[in-house]
């Protein structure tokens, strides 16, 4: 299955970016899944397994977006998505959740700019990805 993910990330339509995007979920298969859909249509594709490794890599890799689980253990997308934000309040954020909805974080103070629920179809994520980097 993950092959044909793969092949259908191939054929999408884009132009090749290397526009840096971060992917922190801490289910491995998840982030080979990301990047087999994003690297092939151009993005410089950065996973992390560990939300605190992703904050430390973040002020020198300055990505253009950031794709964060919501539930990952010490630290939740939500922690990252404030942290990052502290450091860069126009950092573009995308939360994704298996378990949550939006409604989750309606009232929090700082919000991604896309939620989107997992399981994703392939052309969720690349026009999610696509649209923030283009506004």
């Amino acid at each position: 299955m993950l092959i044909s993910l793969v092949k259908a990330g191939k054929n999408m339509n884009s132009s090749k970016t290397k526009a840096v995007v971060f992917v922190v979920d801490d289910e491995p298969m998840l982030l080979e899944l990301a990047e087999a859909i994003l690297k092939p249509i151009g993005y410089n594709v950065r996973t992390f397994r560990d939300p605190e490794l992703a904050l430390k890599e973040f002020p020198a890799a300055r990505p253009e977006v950031i794709v964060t689980d919501y539930a990952m253990g010490r630290m939740s997308g939500m922690d990252l998505i404030r942290e990052c934000r502290r450091l860069n309040p126009k950092q573009k954020m995308v939360l994704l959740s298996g378990s949550v909805d939006e409604q989750v974080f309606a009232d929090a103070p700082v919000k991604p700019d896309r939620f989107m629920s997992k399981p994703y179809q392939i052309h969720e994520l690349t026009d999610c990805i696509r649209t923030l980097i283009a506004a």
